[in-house]
């Protein structure tokens, strides 16, 4: 899988960025997909944050028929929870870091910086997230699994966890994994759960723009 460019979908703040969140879309979606969620989210003008919206690369996805699309690692079985593509998470999860490395070259401190991804790219910001130093502000963490939850490094992390209980592609026990190994390894978990499949709502949305105002403005000077 070549992850050589950067390709990406930005909404970028009126003034100088102080904070950025990049956003990993899921299987099958690209970069414009949670692009208009941002005002949504209802962040104040006082905190100057830039959106990076990657697009994941085209390969064949094995439980697709071989199938090309967008994603971030290949899909093995259906079972999520069992042989996974620990190769194509790691070649992901180095983009991921350059991506991070180019906010920190404009400008942006890593603990203004937060990693955020629905299902497949969740996986990812949880898996770079985690282990990525200098510490980063925290991820959000949508509808999502761990790809090694055995492997999950100790630390105290802020990680806003949402998960529908009704949901069919990734199971919501999967969710709760999420928040009880976090948990057990040290992390600061938000856990939220929602009436719903294999998506977002927008009462999420809202609960994700607080934890980010949260994060942001206990580390931000604001400014007018």
């Amino acid at each position: 899988m070549a992850n050589n460019n950067l390709e990406t979908v930005e909404v970028t703040p009126n003034g100088t960025a102080q904070a950025s969140v990049i956003w990993l879309h899921g299987l099958g979606a690209d970069g414009h997909d949670f692009e208009p969620i941002v005002p949504h989210l209802h962040l104040p003008d006082t905190i100057k944050v830039r959106f990076v919206f990657p697009h994941a690369p085209k390969q064949p996805v094995t439980v697709n028929g071989g199938y090309v699309m967008r994603a971030w690692y290949d899909i093995y079985e259906q079972a999520l929870d069992r042989k996974v593509d620990l190769e194509g998470i790691q070649t992901s999860s180095k983009y991921l870091e350059r991506l991070i490395a180019r906010e920190i070259d404009f400008g942006i401190s890593p603990t203004n910086i937060i990693l955020a991804g629905f299902s497949q790219g969740g996986v990812i910001a949880l898996e770079t997230g985690l282990r990525f130093q200098p510490k980063l502000a925290g991820i959000v963490a949508l509808s999502t699994y761990l790809a090694a939850p055995d492997q999950i490094p100790s630390g105290n992390l802020p990680i806003f966890v949402g998960h529908g209980t009704f949901d069919p592609v990734v199971p919501f026990k999967l969710g709760q994994q999420i928040r009880d190994m976090l948990q057990k390894s040290g992390h600061s978990v938000q856990w939220h759960s929602y009436p719903m499949e294999h998506s977002v709502c927008m009462e999420e949305i809202g609960a994700i723009g607080k934890w980010i105002i949260e994060r942001l403005g206990a580390t931000l000077p604001l400014q007018g």
